[in-house]
């Protein structure tokens, strides 16, 4: 639709040409270049301060989301690039290889990132709603794109009723609050909560916690925290793993950061010098929406880290691994949400951070490497070619393959499970500290246990990769194609390019060498945090 209305305006001569698929998708990543010049220039404003609050109250533009947004942009144009193409041999032009339909990709894309965009910056029940639903329906769109699998529209038709199921917790608990308060904006809910219980009607304020859990609960189907993640490896499976890394990274990046402002803005800002070591002695009220929404948290955190990682660990396929492997980083990161102070808001945002780059690049290995399981001639007819691996067996001797992706792929694993000196032992360091120091003793424990027993399905994915033989005896290896055998055949196998052989180098770099230079980062991380805090 999109190419005909472009075809359109174009002069007579060019309406003939037809707008090629990677043309769109470059028109996408532009656009996304010029967002972050944008949205880098808004860091100057130094009245910014904690936040500057536009529509009228609906958004909040504050340092944390538009320094995360910068890495959202960032993220969205290496997934970009990362597009599959084949090469035609008789008239050497590319195209766009047939997973799915690469110019409803980048244009769906797009509106998934402006929801998210918006989500980041809601601070009204309105504007949140509205957000996650523009965020959601590009989502369903795009788990579905692969008509020619049956399994894509059984994911992608799971994704949509789950996925409606959790909007309408959120749209059923903003609407209880403003029921009974009469209130939409977070700081005024702040306000209205910061008065004391006792002098609020009991009914108001249940109902109150009430609308608040049921939102928690349906952002909890969205980032798949446990015992609501039951979806993730239904759907992360049977997605095409350009879609998959989608789904894993970008939303969960923009609904957790919304989650650091929802309660920043109106519901715990209050206790921040929570003490977990005396809370068995205190006399907080059952009914004290700060000290609910705090053990919701910690609650959906302990539960992530034992299910995702006890249910990983008979996993057999490769996306149903990573989606339960996700669940037991989401559990990392709703304890350094829940326990909320600036030392946990420091870890927070750095483990979020991290695992969008470590992730990133395991699936853009993981791409790779179906690249070179599949690098044979293929006819012409033959377009819909699934280049997903599926099975941990397909990992069997591709260090024979391809060296350096091994090689990458083994760094990006052992910074998952933790391994220092990696990027991935620091971010869980840091979460430990900060829970440990605030008193959470217990939940730390599992989070080391959970640790040490997750590395065992990490070790077996690289045992599969270095010291298994393939049994697929018939892989042609990448520098054993001859090109100018065009047997049957008027394609090349597909081929890494030179921009996403870099984008894999230049991540994996930053993971394994991140330790010499860690000041960046950390610094950046402490600012934004410490600008929460007020100090």
């Amino acid at each position: 639709m999109f190419t005909n209305a472009l075809n359109s305006i174009l002069p007579p001569a060019l309406q003939e040409t037809k707008i090629n698929s990677i043309f769109i998708n470059r028109i996408t990543i532009l656009t996304l270049l010029i967002s972050i010049l944008l949205n880098f220039n808004i860091l100057y404003f130094n009245t910014i301060g904690k936040g500057i609050g536009i529509f009228s109250g609906l958004f909040q533009i504050t340092w944390t989301a538009s320094l995360i947004e910068l890495l959202l942009l960032i993220v969205c144009i290496f997934i970009l690039l990362s597009w599959p193409y084949v090469q035609n041999l008789n008239n050497l032009k590319s195209s766009s290889l047939s997973i799915t339909n690469s110019d409803h990709y980048s244009l769906i894309a797009l509106f998934s990132i402006l929801g998210g965009s918006l989500l980041m910056s809601s601070l009204d029940l309105l504007s949140m709603y509205l957000s996650i639903e523009l965020q959601s329906f590009a989502l369903y769109i795009l788990a579905t794109l692969d008509k020619n699998r049956l399994s894509s529209a059984e994911s992608g038709l799971k994704y949509f009723l789950l996925g409606s199921l959790s909007s309408t917790f959120i749209l059923l608990g903003a609407a209880i609050v403003y029921t009974f308060t009469g209130l939409t904006q977070f700081e005024s809910l702040n306000a209205l909560i910061s008065v004391p219980l006792i002098n609020i009607d009991n009914n108001i304020t249940q109902a109150f916690i009430f609308g608040i859990v049921l939102i928690l609960v349906g952002f909890f189907f969205k980032i798949s925290a446990a015992p609501f993640h039951q979806w993730a490896p239904d759907v992360y499976d049977g997605t095409p793993t350009i879609v998959t890394v989608w789904l894993t990274i970008i939303a969960k990046l923009t609904i957790f950061v919304f989650l650091l402002g929802l309660l920043d803005f109106s519901f715990i800002s209050s206790l921040t010098n929570y003490d977990f070591s005396s809370l068995l002695e205190s006399s907080i009220n059952l009914y004290n929406s700060n000290f609910i929404i705090k053990n919701l948290l910690l609650l959906g955190s302990l539960l992530s880290l034992i299910v995702g990682t006890i249910a990983g660990l008979s996993q057999i396929k490769i996306k149903r691994l990573l989606a339960l492997s996700s669940v037991s980083h989401v559990g990392f990161l709703l304890l350094a949400l829940g326990i909320f102070s600036q030392k946990s808001l420091d870890s927070f945002i750095f483990y979020l951070i991290q695992y969008s780059i470590t992730s990133l690049n395991i699936f853009l290995i993981l791409l790779a490497f179906g690249y070179v399981i599949n690098n044979i001639t293929r006819s012409q007819d033959n377009w819909n070619v699934n280049l997903d691996l599926n099975y941990l067996v397909e990992l069997k001797g591709l260090i024979n393959s391809n060296r350096i992706l091994s090689i990458s792929l083994a760094i990006c694993l052992f910074s998952m499970a933790g391994i220092p000196p990696l990027v991935g032992f620091f971010s869980k360091q840091f979460v430990l500290f900060s829970s440990i120091e605030s008193g959470a003793n217990f939940i730390s424990i599992v989070a080391i246990l959970v640790s040490v027993i997750s590395a065992s399905y990490y070790l077996k994915l690289i045992r599969l990769t270095f010291f298994s033989t393939p049994e697929n005896k018939e892989i042609i290896l990448n520098e054993n194609i001859n090109e100018n055998n065009s047997t049957n055949s008027c394609f090349q196998a597909v081929q890494l390019s030179s921009i996403q052989s870099y984008l894999i180098s230049v991540l994996t770099l930053m993971i394994f060498f991140f330790f010499l230079n860690p000041s960046l980062l950390l610094n950046g991380t402490q600012l934004v945090s410490l600008i929460y805090f007020n100090f």
